[in-house]
């Protein structure tokens, strides 16, 4: 009977790790874009809030909002839908409904419950940047960049008042205790109260000298705190306008404020990273809660006031004991920038470096992450070696660093350049390291030892940033691309300048991303302006690739050579293109919400990696093998319809010799024949895919 018993917990005990551990590892998977298998990442923190029961963290991030358990730290949703980054959200007083504010000039209302939305408020033509219920939850205040404070109607959403007066934008809004009052601050470095049922300005507090980031009440409504730019943290009396104290006048600016629960305390977050604790009435600093390493952007308290929330730059969560100001837990794996992806060359892992400087290594196969590489201080670019044992890394702190990428362990650092490093990249055969970097005026290229890091030689051309460099796959050219608008070709052995590449005219693009195709024969570019194709022999331009709009950040090569992926920088589409034919046949601009700024095939062609500026890596299905055009071979321009637009195609290349959509027919030469192939489909309609 023990035994069975014993068999019965053995199985409940391994049955519920099992379910715990899928359900951690779930989220990679929630609301993805067609077409994506997973999400590495939870993008940056912006804001936090507590629900008013105590069990959930509502947190704003750049690509939607996270639903945590309070006690455990599990995530429970992430609610999807704003276009653009999420910078503020808050709970109405019973916990059933959240408000959130973004980037794309909306508040949104959802049900917490169930995670549906409820009503899309059109609330600012630039960014909602707060939101703020009324006591009684019948009110949502909303303010943002286009300076006008707004009252909603929580049930109906609609517009109930708007109060203007502000000269720019407004940061911050919060609701007194009893709803009587509005308070607001913003770019104009004044605090306003208003009247919250007549919109009429009660105060105008005007201390502040730099712009106000936060404003917040006494649980008795009786102060106000503000803090800003300036570095001052302000405690106001709410009725009459007074100045109390002003508790600090470093330079530090005061990014958020709140009061614990029963008013005695006020604590602050700074970009210094430090959580200061104030006495409300005597504006003593109390304590400080060290322990973030960049900006403290929101502070929160649990309804009881035992527990304080912040979220920094540095990509994490803490929850603090108030009482004795240990910190408890740390909620991780958000992360401000993703600037590099680079899978292992077996294909089983992929490295990211973030805006923070963090390294992250995931296993691509059960989706988890393996290792987080710490020492770098800015943001980070990684590579694998050959064997993929190990891992390069250049950051904007001026350093290279090398890893053991099994382990995770950090083998040497050494100095790099004169200014930052924005790309590394091994050698095919493992023995040197190159690194681009620089300044606004100079650009560097310099090549180290593969495993001990010794300095053998620079490159010198490039009058700006180097934003890109990488090898050939013989290991005999090196191409890097720069803020200078050139491509340059050197030897990679030598350090001569074999090709300079650059568009013909007297504007000047910054090149974000160069790469070869695996037979060595050509190299991609990518720019503010277009994608182009060269012979990377000779420095002729082969093909000029045009559709995406505002700029291209990345550009990879599949590992068969057959097509190439582009990533937007202003808008975020991702294309992949039949580098023969230069026809387009995939794109979506679902998925992330800022610039692309890596791309990377797995080595079997099946995956693509995207990197972003939202903190997140997507995990593409893109098997170039099955990938299939569904434009009619006579839509040259690949608009969906064949048109007048195609015959004038087809007769600005007539009678060119070349392998391009112009020869519709496939003959080598672009002629009468292709123009009559055409016209005989003229208002045909095709499909995008």
């Amino acid at each position: 009977m023990k035994n069975k018993r014993l068999s019965i917990l053995l199985i409940w005990f391994v049955t519920s790790v099992l379910v715990l551990n899928t359900f951690a590892q779930d989220y990679t998977t929630w609301h993805l874009p067609e077409d994506a298998k997973a999400r590495l990442g939870k993008g940056a923190i912006i804001e936090i809030a507590y629900s008013p029961d105590g069990t959930h963290l509502a947190v704003a991030s750049s690509i939607g909002i996270w639903i945590y358990d309070a006690q455990t730290g599990e995530e429970l949703d992430l609610l999807v839908g704003h276009t653009g980054e999420i910078y503020s959200v808050a709970f109405s007083p019973d916990s059933s409904t959240l408000a959130s504010g973004s980037l794309d000039g909306t508040v949104r209302l959802w049900n917490t419950r169930t995670g549906t939305l409820l009503h899309t408020l059109a609330g600012d033509r630039w960014l909602v940047a707060s939101v703020a219920f009324s006591p009684d939850g019948s009110t949502l205040a909303s303010g943002g960049r286009d300076s006008i404070v707004r009252l909603w109607d929580a049930k109906t959403g609609t517009l109930i008042h708007t109060f203007t007066g502000s000269t720019d934008a407004v940061n911050s809004v919060a609701f007194s205790p009893d709803g009587s009052t509005l308070a607001s601050g913003g770019w104009d470095s004044i605090v306003r109260l208003w009247d919250a049922k007549t919109g009429t300005l009660i105060h105008t507090l005007t201390e502040h000298t730099g712009s106000i980031y936060s404003v917040a009440f006494s649980p008795d409504g009786s102060t106000l705190a503000s803090g800003g730019g300036d570095g001052r943290l302000c405690l106001w009396d709410a009725k009459t306008g007074a100045r109390l104290h002003t508790l600090t006048r470093d330079w530090r600016t005061v990014t958020s404020v709140v009061f614990n629960p029963d008013g005695t305390h006020i604590v602050s977050g700074d970009v210094g990273g430090i959580i200061s604790v104030w006495d409300t009435q005597t504006g003593a600093r109390l304590r400080t809660l060290e322990g973030h390493t960049e900006s403290v952007d929101t502070v929160a308290f649990n309804p009881d006031g035992k527990h304080l929330v912040s979220g920094s730059w540095d990509d994490t969560i803490r929850v603090w004991d108030t009482r004795t100001g240990t910190l408890i837990h740390i909620l991780t794996r958000h992360t401000r920038n993703v600037y590099s992806v680079a899978f292992s060359p077996d294909g089983t892992r992929l490295a990211y470096g973030t805006g923070a400087g963090t390294i992250r290594i995931w296993d691509t196969q059960i989706k988890t992450q393996l290792h987080t590489l710490i020492g770098h201080t800015e943001h980070s670019s990684v590579a694998f070696n050959p064997d993929g044992t190990h891992l390069v890394s250049g950051s904007w702190d001026d350093t290279i660093r090398l890893w053991d990428a099994r382990t995770g362990e950090a083998l040497r650092s050494f100095k790099a350049h004169m200014g930052q490093v924005h790309t590394v990249a091994f050698s095919p055969d493992g023995t040197r390291i190159a690194s681009g970097g620089g300044t606004y005026d100079t650009g560097y290229i310099s090549v180290w030892g593969g495993r001990t890091g010794e300095f053998i030689q620079s490159f010198k051309g490039h009058t700006a940033t180097v934003y890109n460099v990488v090898f050939s796959p013989d290991g005999t050219q090196l191409a890097s691309g720069s803020a200078d608008g050139t491509i340059r070709v050197w030897d990679a052995h030598t350090g001569v300048l074999r090709h300079t590449l650059s568009k013909d005219t007297d504007e000047i693009y910054s090149v974000a991303s160069v790469a070869f195709s695996p037979d060595g024969t050509q190299l991609a570019s990518g720019s503010a302006e277009t994608i182009r194709v060269w012979d990377a022999h000779t420095g002729v331009l082969r093909r000029t690739l045009d559709g995406h709009v505002w700029g291209v950040a990345s550009v990879a090569f599949s590992p068969d050579g057959t097509h190439l992926a582009s990533g937007g920088s202003l808008i975020q589409t991702i294309n992949v293109w039949d580098v023969r034919t230069e026809r387009l046949i995939y794109t979506t601009h679902q998925g992330h919400t800022d610039t692309i700024y890596s791309l990377a095939f797995s080595p079997g062609g099946d995956i693509l990696a995207s990197g972003s500026r939202d903190g997140t890596v997507l995990l593409w299905n893109i098997d170039t093998g099955t990938l299939k055009t569904e434009y009619l071979p006579e839509d040259v321009n690949t608009d969906g319809v064949v048109n007048i637009q195609d015959l004038v195609l087809i007769a600005g290349k007539f009678g060119e010799i070349c392998e391009c959509v112009a020869d519709v027919n496939g003959d080598g030469i672009v002629n009468i024949q292709d123009l009559v192939l055409v016209a005989e489909v003229l208002g045909n309609t095709t499909s995008a895919p």
